[in-house]
């Protein structure tokens, strides 16, 4: 398994000065991380799962460069090429930066979830951006209900969301 941390400083330097989006990725690879090991993946999946956490929204710089915008629709059209180009410098497996830029270029969308990664990358997403969003309880409930499918994904959510 390649280093996670060479992805980590990688991303860190990408966002230089922007502490936010640092956060922000670190928060989303923490619960992926952990989600995707409660669930079980295998070590090539959960691989993948961690490396696609870290640069997510790798995108979101240039999307507000050309479109004066960080939505989830730039991000999924503009994240995918940077992502190839920092893990082709970190001489990733070409197979590996190929899965990892389709779930970059999919986070966003919730309708046609295909494996078991994508569905960890939203849930581990969504449980950093309600709290980031300051979500209602009726959205998160509403997210919840909708998108989450993993056990672990939907006890995290209600643990931190509804036990009150």
């Amino acid at each position: 398994m390649n280093d996670i941390g060479q992805v980590i400083n990688a991303m860190i330097h990408y966002f230089m000065g922007d502490a936010r989006r640092i956060n922000h990725f670190i928060k989303v690879y923490g619960f992926a991380k952990t989600i995707g090991v409660l669930e079980g993946l295998d070590e090539s999946t959960q691989e993948i799962l961690e490396i696609a956490a870290v640069t997510h929204d790798i995108g979101i710089k240039n999307s507000e460069k050309k479109y004066n915008s960080a939505s989830g629709s730039h991000q999924q059209v503009e994240g995918p090429p940077e992502a190839r180009k920092l893990l082709e410098d970190l001489n990733f497996h070409p197979a590996v930066i190929g899965r990892i830029c389709w779930l970059i270029a999919h986070h966003h969308t919730y309708d046609k979830i295909d494996e078991l990664d994508h569905q960890i990358l939203i849930e581990a997403d969504f449980i950093v951006n309600a709290f980031e969003d300051d979500l209602s309880e009726i959205a998160i409930q509403n997210v919840s209900e909708k998108i989450f499918k993993t056990e672990t994904g939907r006890r995290f959510l209600n643990k931190l969301y509804f036990s009150k």
